[in-house]
């Protein structure tokens, strides 16, 4: 409610103040060539080409965003997170790894670090298709503008996306001489240096322009076991440019860029270590809360250390594990701009290699149950090929804008694992078999084999006789499952992709016109994967345990064991096999846009896109066999998901008056089909969302995968609409200020299944059914203001600037568990500075997110501790000891920055 009252008082107090301007500037002019750098207009106006032809943001009929140079200074933006604070219809979050990232845009995106996912917003920079979002999440070096488009996109861009689009422009080569260098200094020790210049090499045919970065800054965590700060920044990054016009028809722009990061990143701390029971089986909603949790008392026995308030950032971290990996993200493009008279033709032709390394302490406990080692066997390396054409013209006395397309992308995706079970593991395991069987603390001893004390002996075979005796023999190999699982498994996906596409504009009268838009698109992938292991334990306790694995609470346990595979029975071993898969998909998408300018000032307009983003193959071993089927080439098939599809509607008004500009739009996106990506506490599983036509009586929110099944007709499973409101006054040259509100109600529907064929709902999603998607606040209000006046007739002026963000409360997590639940909150950045005449040089003091506001950006199943979450034991009784971890938002930063720009 306070978010809601703040954002209507907000929203009604910017346009009284914005009427009382009403002199409307001249119309800019619009520089020809792409390559030029956008300008503002008189009244801070962006132009910008979302619809591949420059035009003012108020003329553009689609929803887009864009977020100028200054306001990116002045936000303290080093990479595309910061936007969150200025795009209100944006989220952008990272987890496991700093170099993988997600981004949603009206409630929709992909989250999590699954490689085999591609992002339901797509990012490019420069006209290049990034294939995974955590490319924006390195150094951009200086850029021009970002453009954020939502709603599907396929008929402008190379690369189709089924929820927005992030369209980054870096700042281009000039053939006059300028330069910017800055450097900053801030607490944790954060030391940033950026610097670029730019010129003529030959006047007006040949330009050069090259920017640099360098960041290196303490860590967020504290590793109470060494000391050692955990989730630091040390990256270097340098951009170069050529800017070739033989001709005043032709250029050719040249650019290459290299990112180096060595960062220990990222930890995680706990959140919630509660354990839940059902105090009265068989009447359903009774939840108590245990005392204490048996996997807690596990791990303290083995020599855990629970650090206490997570937002202390105090982790513990296994001695001789690390979260430190090397990225490398480098690459080139050409982009040739040929004026042909009646047309002109674009050909962007790019590669890009990127590497990151993967090595983790995944257990995120000083205790060594699991871990992925840096050793050479443990990355994921993208290799692509991008070329995307286009040919765009003017016919009928400019009453016809006409574009085509075609793009073509080739991407070799490798990823090596080498994650294992820790030298900790064998232990913790059998402890926690003997804890589900019975909690009490006296039948355990961790350092006896198959930890039993003698009691625990005794009272198991006084339960059970004979039958103990082979009980006993599997916990006692349990506990042996040490330092064992992969050695180097690997899988490749090798994506080809083609695509042809049209955008033409109609304008049937001065006021009036009519967008149709038209995409092909056709997707091959081809999948293999060879698994090498070394764990030669569990065969021998399966048949040992099998009396156990029928007691649900060692479901994940089990389901553990086996991810990290077996070998030595042929009947269920993983290591030495070979799986190979492929498939081709193709789609046709488009879209269609009504637009009329009733008055000079006014623009609305009415829309709708279909969308697509291919299906891919899950690079998890969720569906790789079980303890009971034999494991083989048909299990590649098991690993594949199917493509996303949305249906989307907008209605929009665009208002710009003087200083004053109004963006309105109202939105419904229906998804088919929808990847969801969530990780259960033992393996990623990736399910496509889809609703059904009839009624499954509860079959989609009980514990079975069997119930569940539609025999009617899939529809969308997701549906995501609302209504987004931007504005922007400027009543003088020194004072900016700009407002947005986006209500999303981003859900699911009811009556879900896991397939478009049909196929029940994964039981651990049980939560979605009628509820609000993860990482969906249903308000964001976002406002900032900039004030530069000037210091008497000095030449000196003064620079105040804050921005902010107010999200409602959200869900992080994909199976929509409480322990998951973010409370509503609110970040404030701010920035004062002094600025030479003609901004020569500036000096900044700046603080992000100045009130330390505690948040996180992603909770989830801490790997391997425990089952069951507090919903889980409210609808289907039992006992919930599952431990949460989260990764959390950065705290408050401040420091000083001393720049110049010539």
């Amino acid at each position: 409610m306070k978010t809601i009252l703040l954002a209507s008082a907000c929203l009604f107090a910017l346009p009284v103040a914005a009427f009382a301007q009403t002199t409307p500037p001249a119309e800019p002019a619009v520089a020809a060539a792409e390559v030029a750098p956008a300008v503002d207009t008189a009244d801070g106006e962006i132009i910008v080409t979302a619809t591949r032809r420059n035009t003012t943001l108020s003329n553009v009929p689609i929803a887009v965003s864009a977020v100028s140079q200054q306001s990116l200074q002045n936000s303290g933006a080093n990479d595309i997170r910061a936007l969150n604070q200025l795009a209100p219809s944006l989220l952008v979050s990272s987890t496991g790894n700093e170099a993988n990232g997600s981004a949603r845009i009206r409630g929709i995106g992909t989250v999590g670090d699954n490689p085999g996912l591609e992002s339901s917003v797509a990012v490019f920079i420069d006209g290049v298709y990034r294939s995974r979002t955590g490319a924006g999440l390195n150094e951009l070096g200086e850029i021009d503008r970002i453009e954020v488009l939502r709603g599907p996109q396929g008929t402008l861009f190379g690369r189709n996306a089924s929820a927005g689009l992030i369209n980054i422009i870096t700042a281009a080569p000039s053939f006059t001489l300028g330069g910017n260098a800055e450097a900053t200094y801030g607490n944790y020790n954060n030391i940033r240096v950026a610097a670029g210049i730019t010129g003529p090499i030959i006047a007006d045919k040949l330009a050069a322009r090259i920017d640099g970065v360098y960041n290196k800054r303490d860590g967020f965590y504290t590793d109470v076991i060494s000391g050692n700060k955990v989730n630091d920044r040390d990256r270097i990054f340098v951009r170069g440019q050529l800017l070739f016009t033989p001709t005043d028809d032709i250029s050719l722009r040249l650019i290459g860029d290299y990112t180096h990061r060595d960062e220990n990143c990222c930890g995680a701390v706990y959140t919630s270590t509660r354990e839940t029971f059902d105090p009265t089986p068989g009447q359903p909603g009774d939840l108590a809360v245990s005392p204490t949790n048996r996997i807690v008392d596990i791990l303290s026995s083995l020599g855990n250390v629970f650090p206490g308030d997570p937002y202390s950032r105090n982790i513990a971290v296994s001695p001789g594990r690390s979260y430190r990996n090397t990225t490398t993200d480098w690459g080139g493009s050409a982009q040739l701009d040929w004026n042909l008279g009646d047309a002109k033709l674009t050909s962007i032709t790019a590669y890009r290699e990127y590497k990151a390394g993967g090595a983790a302490d995944i257990d995120y406990t000083n205790v060594d149950l699991t871990y992925r080692a840096d050793d050479g066997n443990n990355y994921r390396r993208f290799r692509t090929f991008t070329q995307e054409v286009r040919l765009q013209g003017s016919l009928f006395d400019d009453r016809l804008d006409w574009l085509v397309g075609g793009f073509y992308s080739r991407e070799k995706l490798q990823v090596v694992d080498n994650a294992k079970f820790g030298t900790q593991y064998g232990a913790f395991a059998a402890c926690r078999v003997v804890a589900n069987v019975n909690p009490a603390a006296a039948l355990r001893n961790p350092a006896a084999p198959g930890c039993l004390s003698p009691t625990g002996t005794f009272a198991l075979n006084n339960a059970l006789g004979a039958g103990a005796a082979p009980i006993i023999a599997g916990l006692n190999r349990l506990s042996t499952l040490n330092d064992l699982g992969d050695v180097r498994s690997v899988y490749n996906q090798d994506s080809q992709n083609y695509a042809f596409f049209t955008h033409n504009i109609f304008k049937i009268t001065d006021r009036l016109s009519l967008t149709v838009g038209a995409r092909y698109t056709k997707e091959r992938k081809i999948f293999s994967a060879d698994f090498n292991n070394n764990n030669t334990v569990c065969p021998a306790q399966q048949a040992a345990l099998g009396p156990l694995l029928a007691n649900p609470a060692l479901a994940a346990l089990a389901g553990g064991i086996i991810t990290l595979s077996c070998t030595g029975n042929s009947s269920t071993a993983l290591n030495a096999l070979d799986l190979n898969d492929r498939f081709s998909e193709s789609q046709w998408t488009g879209t269609g846009v009504l637009s009329w300018k009733p008055v000079d000032e006014l623009l609305v307009y009415a829309s709708y896109a279909k969308g697509y983003k291919a299906g891919g193959y899950n690079l998890d071993r969720s569906d790789l066999g079980s303890a009971l089927f034999p494991r083989s080439n048909a299990d590649a098939a098991g690993l594949r998901f199917e493509p996303e599809t949305v249906n989307s509607f907008e209605l929009g008004a665009k208002f710009r008056q003087g200083g004053f500009t109004l963006n309105l739009a109202g939105f419904r996106s229906e998804f088919s089909s929808f990847q969801l990506n969530t990780f259960n506490g033992t393996v990623f599983v990736v399910q496509n969302i889809n609703g059904c036509s009839n009624s499954l009586n509860g079959g989609d929110r009980d514990n079975s995968a069997a119930t569940g099944t539609c025999t009617g007709k899939t529809q969308p499973g997701v549906i995501s609409q609302g209504v987004e409101i931007e504005a922007t006054l400027r009543p003088v040259r020194d004072i900016n200020v700009s407002l947005g509100y986006t209500y999303a109600d981003t859900k699911y529907a009811r009556n879900l299944v896991g397939s478009k064929a049909g196929a029940p709902l994964d039981p651990a999603l049980f939560l979605l059914p009628g509820n609000r998607m993860s990482n969906a606040p249903q308000h964001v209000v976002t406002a900032s203001a900039a004030l530069t006046p000037a210091i008497g007739d000095t030449g000196l002026s003064a620079l105040f600037y804050a921005d902010t963000r107010l999200t409602s409360e959200y869900n992080t997590g994909s199976d929509l568990f409480i322990e998951k639940q973010q409370d509503g909150f609110v970040t404030v950045n701010a920035r004062i500075g002094l600025r030479g005449p003609n901004e020569l040089w500036a000096i900044e003091l700046w603080g992000q997110n100045v009130f330390n506001v505690n948040y996180q950006q992603v909770a989830f199943n801490t790997p391997f501790q425990g089952a069951g979450s507090s919903q889980q034991v409210q609808a289907f009784g039992g006992t919930g000891n599952q431990l949460f971890s989260s990764f959390l938002a950065e705290p408050r930063t401040w420091g000083a920055t001393i720049r110049t720009r010539f």
